[in-house]
């Protein structure tokens, strides 16, 4: 079996979160649990970076002071002893090497961020479209059995496409829209589902 896991509130807080929490920008609270439209949260975000001056090297001093969750990379060491893991995120390469450290270098699939020489982030480039749910389905091509765990609606596509999906610590909001995926809170739960699908 592959597990596929998103990062951002599943392994590691919300890096935007942290970094509207470092500039006061309430704006940048926004997530994937808010807004359904990937591009349409992206292209917002890059509005307010410019509008604020704001550029990589904020963003990585943000990165650099981001844990995983407690209990997170011994998460991680289970899985991996056990089954087959890959991250699916809609986070950044650029992003996400500290957080890949801390947590032993599991497989990540996510996108990049374009900069010019100021650092200013002027775009972002996706690996594909619906890159989680493609993946997942690839993985079911090569014959292998796929449980599938995030939090938001960006997830929803790979929990819909896996022989499993799961919701972790979801707001209720994503809950309320998608009653077809279980629910766990905590690692415990998630641990007991993806051995329950692993019997499958």
């Amino acid at each position: 079996m592959i597990v596929c896991l998103d990062l951002e509130g599943v392994l590691v807080p919300e890096i935007w979160v942290g970094l509207a929490e470092r500039t006061g920008i309430d704006a940048l609270r926004a997530t994937t649990r808010d807004v359904p439209d990937y591009d349409e949260l992206m292209r917002q975000r890059l509005r307010i970076l410019d509008d604020n001056g704001l550029g990589m090297a904020h963003l990585q001093a943000v990165i650099d002071e981001v844990a995983p969750f407690a209990g997170a990379r011994e998460f991680v060491d289970w899985i991996r002893a056990r089954y087959q893991l890959v991250i699916l995120s809609d986070t950044f390469y650029e992003f996400a090497r500290p957080l890949m450290r801390q947590l032993g270098w599991p497989t990540l699939f996510c996108h990049r961020l374009e900069t010019d020489a100021s650092g200013r982030i002027s775009n972002y480039h996706l690996r594909l479209p619906d890159h989680k749910r493609a993946a997942v389905a690839a993985f079911q091509q090569l014959n292998f059995r796929v449980a599938a765990a995030g939090d938001s609606y960006n997830d929803t596509g790979m929990l819909g496409q896996a022989h499993t999906g799961i919701l972790f610590a979801p707001p209720q909001n994503v809950v309320d829209e998608f009653p077809q995926f279980r629910v766990t809170r905590d690692y415990n739960g998630l641990r007991d589902a993806l051995a329950a699908a692993s019997q499958q």
